[in-house]
């Protein structure tokens, strides 16, 4: 059993199912950590709405064409509804399960494995349906931080606290608020003053936002008990 798992036919999908065991670990340990990595990645990536109606069973083809195609295609894929790093994992471990469930078939069968390129093909189509299911299945039962759609632009005005490193001009560092549905966000943000500094555990009130980047001044203490 050793020999078939380190048989250079399965090496992309023993890769696979290792690099999502690391995911995994990264994510328990920073959820435990509360640096929220899950939260983090998703606040970097562009808002898009989420809420589009797909008929369960329409194909890749459905949702490709239209001027809002990659829209469809990321709600295919279940993204806004799952926290990307989940998905993530869910589509390294389909992939690393069913090309090894194949190369296993094929060796019981013939005594042979399948070429490489063609497994990676298979078990790629195969996990692609994998994450729309199970990223269905997260969704409906897994806790959710985050109940309201809440856009970054709201942020402006909101205090923050800085989780991890120290901010100055040109290195920002991550933080965290609580927006007005007591829902948390994990962000980046920078001084807007450089000659301002921010410390862990220190708070800042942000005046604007620059991509996923957000600037902070000092907040006073009318801001930081609002």
């Amino acid at each position: 059993m050793i020999d078939f798992f380190l048989s250079p036919a399965n090496t992309p999908f023993v890769i696979s199912l290792a690099v999502m065991l690391a995911f995994t670990v990264i994510e328990v340990l920073s959820a435990s950590m509360g640096m929220g990595l899950s939260e983090m990645v998703d606040s970097m990536l562009p808002e898009f709405d989420a809420n589009i109606d797909i008929d369960v069973d329409a194909d890749l083809s459905d949702v490709s064409g239209p001027p809002d195609s990659l829209s469809k295609l990321l709600a295919w894929f279940r993204i806004g509804e799952v926290p990307v790093i989940m998905l993530f994992i869910v589509f390294l471990t389909g992939f690393g399960i069913s090309g090894l469930t194949i190369q296993y078939i094929m060796v019981s069968i013939s005594g042979i494995t399948v070429p490489v390129y063609i497994a990676v093909i298979l078990a790629f189509l195969t996990a692609m349906p994998t994450v729309r299911v199970c990223g269905g299945l997260l969704g409906k039962y897994m806790p959710k931080d985050e109940t309201y759609v809440v856009s970054e632009d709201n942020f402006i005005g909101m205090v923050a606290t800085l989780t991890l490193g120290h901010a100055e001009a040109g290195k920002p560092a991550q933080a965290k608020l609580m927006d007005k549905h007591g829902q948390t966000h994990y962000i980046l943000v920078e001084p807007d003053n450089s000659a301002n500094f921010f410390k862990q555990g220190e708070k800042g009130l942000i005046v604007s936002k620059n991509g996923a980047l957000f600037k902070i001044i000092v907040a006073d203490n009318a801001a930081m008990t609002d």
